[in-house]
C-alpha cells in the first residue's frame, strides 16, 4: 500500500475566524518542518457557507505574514470523520459539539466509536496555553484577533514538535 499524508481538520464554530487561522498557521509550520501532513478547516455550524474568513481575521493574519483570502467556510460533514486522522477543536464547546455529532453517527451505525480517539484540542500539547480555549474573537476587539494568532502559532509549533517526536503517528496507509 502507498502512504498518503496524515490529514488534520481544524474546527471552530463558524469557520471564519479561528479554524481558518489555525489551518494556515499549522500548514506554515508543517511545511517548515517538512512533515507529510495536510490540513483543512471547517465549522460545527453552517452560519457562513462558502464565505471568506472574517475581514478582521484576514487583516491581522496578513500583518503576521499569513494569507487566508483563498479559504472558504464550510460545515463539517459525515465524510470528514472518515477522511481526517485528527480533528482539532478550538475550544471545549466545539469539542463537545463534535463528540455529540460522533455519538449520533455511532448510534445510527454510520461510524465506529473509535473515531472519538481522533479528537483533540488545538492546544492539547501547547506548553504555553496547555488545553486552553482559543477564544472566539468574533464579537471582540483587535486584541482578541491577535490573541488567536499568537495561540495558534504556539499550538501549531507544539503539534509539529509532537509529530516530530512521534513520527510513527504520521505513517498512514491508504
Amino acid at each position: 500500500m502507498a502512504s498518503s499524508p496524515y490529514q488534520v481538520l481544524c474546527v471552530c464554530l463558524g469557520n471564519i475566524c479561528r479554524s481558518p487561522t489555525a489551518e494556515i498557521i499549522l500548514k506554515h509550520y508543517v511545511k517548515l518542518a517538512g512533515l507529510p501532513v495536510e490540513i483543512d478547516s471547517a465549522g460545527t455550524s453552517n452560519y457562513h457557507p462558502n464565505k471568506a474568513p472574517d475581514p478582521r481575521t484576514q487583516k491581522f493574519a496578513r500583518a503576521r505574514g499569513y494569507d487566508l483570502s483563498h479559504l472558504r467556510a464550510r460545515q463539517i460533514c459525515r465524510e470528514d470523520y472518515d477522511q481526517f486522522d485528527l480533528i482539532l477543536a478550538m475550544d471545549e464547546t466545539n469539542l463537545s459539539d463534535l463528540q455529540w455529532q460522533i455519538n449520533n453517527l455511532v448510534q445510527q451505525g454510520e461510524l465506529h466509536a473509535s473515531v472519538m480517539d481522533r479528537l483533540a484540542l488545538m492546544s492539547e500539547h501547547d506548553p504555553k496555553f496547555s488545553r486552553q480555549a482559543i477564544p472566539d474573537p468574533y464579537f471582540g476587539q483587535a486584541s482578541d484577533f491577535e490573541r488567536v494568532i499568537v495561540q495558534c502559532e504556539s499550538a501549531a509549533q507544539a503539534w509539529v514538535e509532537y509529530w516530530q517526536a512521534n513520527l510513527d503517528i504520521l505513517r498512514r496507509q491508504s
